[in-house]
């Protein structure tokens, strides 16, 4: 369908508008992606680059993808490219591919009512782009353009962005009651763009955080993941003061509360949490650690007669608590046992020797071992500055030891001594758990003095285990 002759005149009239009023509006479109639109208005159908790559371009980014509306339907969009996957056909959308990229051409299209608090009951293709705008999340990602036209902004978009705001299309109620995972990303994009949120937003947030527990877990997952992987992780603190997490995650909202009156701190646990996240690498599964690392401490809390506050054992109760969020979020199992590994081993505090550092990479894993001093470092640096540089010296030595075994090669692993089980048997030794106690005490007596990784020196030790010598 095409569209009607006064809307085409509006149409241009505000691209004109756009671009008298603003010089960000010139976008320079892949190769590929500019093909595509080319096809589409060759065949007399309208067709723009939309959403999140003309926020990206307009603000100097590199977009992730290049996402395409258009006027034709979805069976009019098959037939003019020889390439195509059915990815949301019900919904308008259709996979063009292009060599071995792949381009998501959507037909403009008005959404049915919303009964799930996610996805629309229905939709209705619209030959009006105006219409199809309407429907998006926030007026950063309601922005259109094709070289022809130029931007299409009807809703103030450049504006929120001068203005480093997140501002929904229209009333934000109806937006997030549309789709309540929309709550999510709008803290998401505050903390990825370095923006704030609009008070409305702010507001509805408030008022319909609940509206999250109809959101599958692998959606709550991938926003949080988002959040916490941003330039700003500490903005995790906007989800808390949203009511966001105490939906999602209410174990947040106890440690934000959770006072820490001892020399090692200067901050509440949850406060403590933000500030580390800060000095840790922008890694899913570091900052998935810090986040999680200090959630047992409300389970564990006591304060002595002096009035100083302990959590002792509190990375056996944070480990517990990480495993069980972590599950019902979906995560997958490498993921999980990796976060909960390095939880339950983050306060460990090596001996500044080979020997003790040797015992804390086999304990930990040596592979994990470096993820651990990352850790270690993140959560020092977020501790009571009178303590900081000491315990950052003592980190350095940590990290010291650890390039020379690794230089040297100590033997860290059952798989790295020089016998393995079969040696054993072969020695005389009866198969059974024996076996594997012996292979340990093995181990233990080469962590501790590495030169002695040699077959021949194992076999004599392992017959004195055995009260053969």
């Amino acid at each position: 369908m095409m569209k009607s002759l006064a809307g085409r005149r509006r149409l241009r009239y505000i691209c004109r508008q756009k671009r008298r009023e603003n010089t960000m509006a010139y976008i320079e479109i892949p190769e590929k992606a500019g093909w595509i639109l080319k096809v589409l208005r060759e065949n007399g159908y309208e067709a723009y680059i939309v959403g999140g790559c003309v926020r990206d371009s307009i603000m100097g980014r590199v977009p992730e993808d290049w996402d395409i509306t258009t006027s034709a339907a979805p069976q009019q969009v098959k037939a003019l490219f020889a390439r195509t996957v059915d990815t949301g056909i019900e919904h308008g959308t259709v996979t063009v591919l292009v060599d071995k990229e792949a381009f998501e051409v959507t037909t403009y299209r008005i959404d049915g009512e919303y009964e799930d608090c996610r996805h629309p009951k229905d939709v209705i293709f619209t030959s009006n782009l105006i219409e199809d705008l309407k429907r998006r999340d926030f007026t950063i990602n309601a922005m259109a353009y094709a070289p022809e036209t130029g931007l299409v902004d009807v809703f103030g978009g450049i504006e929120d962005l001068k203005d480093k705001t997140i501002r929904c299309v229209g009333d934000p109620k109806e937006r997030f009651s549309e789709d309540a995972l929309r709550m999510m990303r709008a803290v998401r994009f505050a903390a990825q763009l370095g923006f704030s949120l609009a008070q409305d937003v702010r507001g509805a947030i408030r008022e319909m955080a609940d509206a999250l527990d109809h959101i599958s877990a692998e959606r709550i997952q991938t926003e949080l993941v988002k959040l916490l992987i941003s330039p700003n992780p500490h903005w995790f603190r906007l989800a808390y003061e949203c009511g966001i997490t105490s939906v999602i995650m209410p174990e947040f909202d106890r440690i934000m509360v959770q006072r820490q009156n001892n020399p090692h701190h200067a901050f509440t646990t949850g406060d403590h949490t933000l500030c580390a996240l800060q000095h840790i690498p922008a890694e899913k599964r570091l900052r998935l650690a810090i986040l999680f690392h200090d959630m047992g401490k409300p389970e564990v809390f006591t304060t002595d007669e002096t009035g100083k506050d302990h959590f002792r054992g509190h990375a056996a109760y944070s480990e517990k608590i990480a495993r069980r969020i972590m599950k019902n979020l979906k995560f997958d199992n490498d993921t999980l046992y990796a976060v909960c590994n390095l939880v339950r081993n983050h306060s460990w505090y090596p001996q500044l020797s080979g020997t003790g550092v040797r015992r804390c990479a086999y304990l930990i894993g040596p592979d994990a071992f470096d993820d651990f001093l990352l850790v270690k470092r993140a959560d020092i640096m977020a501790q009571h500055p009178d303590v900081v540089e000491e315990k950052l010296d003592y980190l350095k030595e940590v990290e010291h030891i650890w390039r020379d075994v690794r230089l040297h090669g100590d033997c860290l692993t059952l798989k790295e001594l020089d016998l393995n089980g079969r040696d054993l048997i072969a020695d005389g030794m009866e198969p059974g758990s024996r076996l594997g106690e012996v292979l340990e005490r093995l181990l233990q007596d080469v962590l501790e003095y590495p030169e002695h990784n040699q077959r021949e020196y194992l076999l004599k030790k392992s017959r004195e285990l055995r009260g053969e010598a």
